[in-house]
């Protein structure tokens, strides 16, 4: 179903089922839900019912990644699937939640190895 994107070294895929704690799942459902609007560490641990240093100690050692890592691939992943539906990338990053296009294109380097405007161009990296 969902689509695996390429990783840095130790990040597990986005797509890969958090075996975990209730407190993380719900903040994983809270992402999931509202990566496009800004999502804060203090939000997370609230949804959690955890302090902001514990949700994030709790939230590495499950996940694998920090939580504004984990939010930064949810929109990514979101990000990709817009681009293979046409939308413009300067239209992606609002609608994903990045605050410019340049700051999408940062966090989607990172995440696939090439620019939004790259991805769309080579049809063998869409279809992934």
């Amino acid at each position: 179903m969902a689509k695996m994107l390429m990783y840095a070294a130790g990040e597990r895929p986005v797509a890969e089922p958090i075996a975990g704690s209730r407190s993380v799942a719900r903040a994983v459902a809270f992402i999931e839900a509202s990566f496009a609007q800004p999502v804060s560490l203090a939000m997370l641990a609230a949804t959690a019912g955890l302090s902001v240093s514990r949700f994030a100690t709790l939230f590495r050692q499950e996940v694998g990644i920090s939580p504004h890592r984990y939010v930064c691939l949810v929109r990514v992943r979101h990000a990709q699937a817009l681009l293979r539906n046409g939308v413009p990338p300067s239209v992606v990053a609002t609608e994903v939640g990045f605050f410019d296009q340049s700051h999408l294109g940062r966090h989607f380097r990172r995440t696939v190895g090439v620019t939004p405007g790259d991805y769309v161009a080579r049809p063998s990296l869409v279809s992934c």
